[in-house]
């Protein structure tokens, strides 16, 4: 293991630290125990990919676990009030928004997983040019979006209705779903664009190429 590999390895563990920290502060009197565990749930899967990589000796850079750690934690808050019911009146009212917005903030940060996707795919050359490698990550957090939502949609259509409203949070927006499809997508070509200013990627071109 690397110099930086060890580096990112502390790193993780210090920001799985924090997450304990905060998981068992926000487990305590949730708004809603039925949507806190379907929340987390999703939490913990995520968390269990990153270890289940780590196990695999796949790791990725600082920058990488910072980015995706963003979700873990405003997943986690929005767990334990319902993303419709998080303190964030302060931005509604900056704003002058007709909604909580902080759900459309954890959206927007699913996309920053795009960072590390372009990162593996740098690191074990997966893609040979550069469109597909700022291409490619958009389009997997774009169908891991509608994914969602459609696990969302079966949630709440087979659940008690008030909790499936909680599990939701579309807050009455009818057009919910695809503006949380838009925020992951955008938040993912922030996260790429990102990518390429920090690490500048180059490829090799192949012998005969102008």
């Amino acid at each position: 293991m690397s110099r930086s590999d060890k580096g990112s390895v502390k790193f993780l563990i210090w920001l799985l630290a924090a997450y304990a920290v905060l998981f068992i502060i926000l487990a305590i009197h949730p708004v809603d125990r039925a949507t806190w565990f379907v929340e987390n749930l999703t939490v913990w899967i995520i968390l269990a990919v990153i270890i289940l990589l780590y196990l695999k000796k796949i790791i990725f850079s600082k920058t990488a676990y910072a980015l995706m750690f963003v979700l873990i934690y405003l997943h986690t808050i929005g767990g334990h009030w319902t993303f419709a019911l998080v303190p964030f009146d302060w931005i509604t009212h900056l704003f002058h928004f007709s909604r909580n917005h902080f759900d459309r903030v954890a959206h927007f940060s699913v996309g920053f997983y795009a960072f590390a996707i372009a990162e593996l795919l740098w690191g074990k050359r997966l893609v040979r040019n550069r469109f597909l490698l700022f291409t490619y990550p958009v389009f997997c957090i774009a169908t891991i979006a509608m994914t969602y939502e459609l696990v969302e949609w079966i949630y709440a259509a087979l659940s008690d209705p008030a909790a499936g409203a909680a599990y939701l949070g579309s807050q009455g927006d009818i057009w919910d779903a695809q503006k949380d499809m838009l925020a992951d997508t955008l938040g993912a070509l922030t996260a790429v664009i990102f990518y390429f200013v920090l690490r500048k990627p180059v490829f090799e071109k192949k012998e005969g190429q102008t």
